[in-house]
């Protein structure tokens, strides 16, 4: 029988990382799903017995180094080796940058880059050793165009767009794939339950209190009429994975896609005029 191969995935309490670790599996993954608080885990074990799915979770928090060496070697000791890693954890906190404070941004970096450099830092040499391996960085398509109330999250997925591509340079050399995953507006609980707030956001004191109010209703507008599910990224983070030559850069949904190519398409600094122009039109409506 042959082996089947060993994903760990990031960030699989709920949202994109949940349903990515479920449809691995469906396909044929020994997936190892890494959830910072175990205790949020009822939602994966519910849903796999479902399904009829097996997954093996693991305490991962991705901002713990000890927590990260445990969950790898955890990994190693149940399937002798790693041949995926999915980078999915992350967190989004809203807010104008003037609001946000000095911890809020730490916390974002920590999770969002420092936490997916660190993972990476411990798997990728168990994957040079074998000569072959992959590794998906989710990062957003915040991460190619900026947006208002989300400077640091999308600073944080700038950050990862670099860091993959950079990687993926360096992949090459020693057998290890790297593929970024960007995905458009996708209705998960980051909308929701787990949607973060910069403390200072919705202070009477900020001086954009009445902006960030009205951009709030814009995006939840916006995640309601939302096209692309996490099913949409769930297979293309497995197309990454399986690909012959798999792609450098996925980006998910036709929004994003058509944004991007009208960005290369226009000149110079006209395609954020008119973003801006229509982005504020659709805030005032």
């Amino acid at each position: 029988m042959k082996k089947r191969q060993a994903i760990l995935v990031t960030g699989a309490s709920s949202g994109l990382g949940l349903e990515t670790a479920l449809h691995l599996a469906a396909r044929g993954f020994r997936v190892f799903a890494g959830i910072r608080d175990t205790a949020r885990s009822d939602e994966l074990r519910v849903e796999a017995s479902r399904r009829g799915l097996e997954i093996e979770i693991l305490a991962l928090d991705v901002t713990d180094r000890k927590s990260i060496d445990g969950a790898v070697d955890r990994v190693l000791e149940r399937a002798g080796s790693i041949d995926g890693l999915v980078n999915n954890a992350g967190i989004q906190i809203r807010g104008s940058f003037e609001d946000l404070s000095d911890e809020e941004t730490r916390r974002i970096f920590e999770t969002n880059v420092f936490g997916t450099m660190a993972l990476t830092r411990k798997v990728i040499p168990l994957l040079r050793a074998r000569g072959r391996g992959r590794i998906v960085i989710v990062t957003s398509i915040g991460g190619r165009i900026g947006a208002p109330a989300l400077s640091l999250y999308c600073a944080s997925k700038f950050a990862l767009e670099g860091f993959g591509e950079a990687l993926a340079l360096e992949g090459r050399l020693v057998g290890v794939d790297v593929s970024l995953v960007a995905p458009a507006v996708v209705k998960t609980g980051i909308w929701s339950r787990n949607r973060g707030l910069a403390a200072a956001s919705t202070s009477p004191q900020s001086p954009y209190l009445r902006f960030f109010s009205s951009y709030e209703r814009l995006a939840d507008r916006t995640v309601d009429r939302a096209r692309t599910t996490p099913s949409d990224v769930a297979r293309a983070i497995e197309r990454a994975l399986t690909a012959r030559k798999p792609r450098l850069h996925y980006v998910i949904g036709r929004k994003a896609r058509f944004m991007l190519a009208l960005r290369d398409y226009l000149p110079g600094e006209l395609f954020h005029d008119l973003y801006r122009r229509a982005l504020l039109r659709a805030v005032r409506a």
